[in-house]
């Protein structure tokens, strides 16, 4: 058993080892993305950097320099394979969100994460966590749409926006609560003509099973006409689940506002992802019912 053991052991270092001594395409990389990396020979790791130095981004009042934490990277080590693995964090405003989450999924990348790093800035900041692994030239290549997607909309907009555009909601809410019922297969709750739905899920934290009225649930609420409304809400999602859901919610139009967790010690472990979605009632519940399918 310990000669196994020591096999095992001895197979895992070889891998290790062999994966570290592959050399990267640095030059490759650099001539794809169009900036110029900086290889850290001790972790063999290239990282690419791009400030967001095209802004004025004040912190609690202070003009904040990209050094200090206002930089976009991408980071590529040997993966399995030949392939490389690719792990970013990439900078953004509020209206540049929704399009590079969908340049990176498109791309083959996935998202991991989305969240604030600050109180008090203007423009308020976003941070895109992502990852990938695959060849070096389609790695790179994706990194570099969604940076380029990033330009695009500062192009076509140079301030960033306030909103997220689209008709003004009516005074009052009277969404047809029945219709949702029907396509989610849910039954909801009613409030002042909004609409509401809960769906539970179930994990363990210290050996106890969680769920539904513990906060571990997929939920929407509906407001305005059910010709104009709004959806907002929160899915929970196994780790296994996220890239689906975030892919299906942005093919149907609906943008991503947050996704991290609300737990510590879950098993399995629940990511949530908090949206928002404009349009009518029923096809803001179909978008949400296919989303939903990806889920077991």
């Amino acid at each position: 058993m310990k000669a196994k053991i020591a096999g095992v052991f001895a197979s895992c270092l070889f891998v290790s080892s062999t994966l570290q001594a592959q050399s990267l395409d640095t030059a490759k990389i650099d001539a794809v993305i169009g900036i110029k990396g900086v290889l850290n020979t001790n972790e063999n790791v290239f990282k690419v950097t791009s400030p967001r130095n095209d802004l004025k981004i004040a912190v609690d009042g202070w003009t904040m320099p990209p050094f200090m934490g206002l930089g976009s990277w991408a980071a590529f080590t040997p993966g399995m394979g030949g392939n490389v693995m690719v792990m970013g964090d990439t900078v953004l405003m509020q209206d540049e969100v929704n399009p590079a989450m969908s340049a990176a999924l498109d791309s083959g990348l996935s998202v991991t994460a989305l969240h604030n790093h600050f109180f008090y800035d203007d423009p308020k900041v976003y941070f895109m966590h992502i990852g990938g692994e695959g060849p070096t030239e389609k790695m790179a290549a994706a990194v570099k749409k969604v940076w380029d997607k990033i330009k695009e909309v500062r192009q076509a907009n140079p301030q960033p926006g306030t909103s997220f555009g689209g008709m003004p909601l009516p005074a009052n809410s009277s969404i047809s609560g029945k219709d949702i019922e029907d396509i989610l297969g849910v039954k909801g709750q009613t409030s002042g003509g909004m609409f509401k739905v809960v769906i539970g899920r179930t994990t363990k934290m210290n050996g106890m099973e969680v769920g539904k009225e513990m906060g571990v649930n997929t939920w929407a609420a509906f407001a305005g006409s059910d010709d104009n409304a709004l959806v907002d809400g929160d899915f929970a999602v196994k780790e296994n689940e996220l890239q689906a859901v975030l892919k299906s919610l942005r093919h149907d139009g609906i943008n991503i506002v947050a996704i991290h967790s609300h737990m510590t010690d879950d098993n399995p472990r629940i990511l949530f992802l908090h949206y928002w979605g404009r349009g009518k009632s029923t096809i803001l519940a179909k978008a949400l019912k296919t989303a939903i399918g990806q889920t077991q």
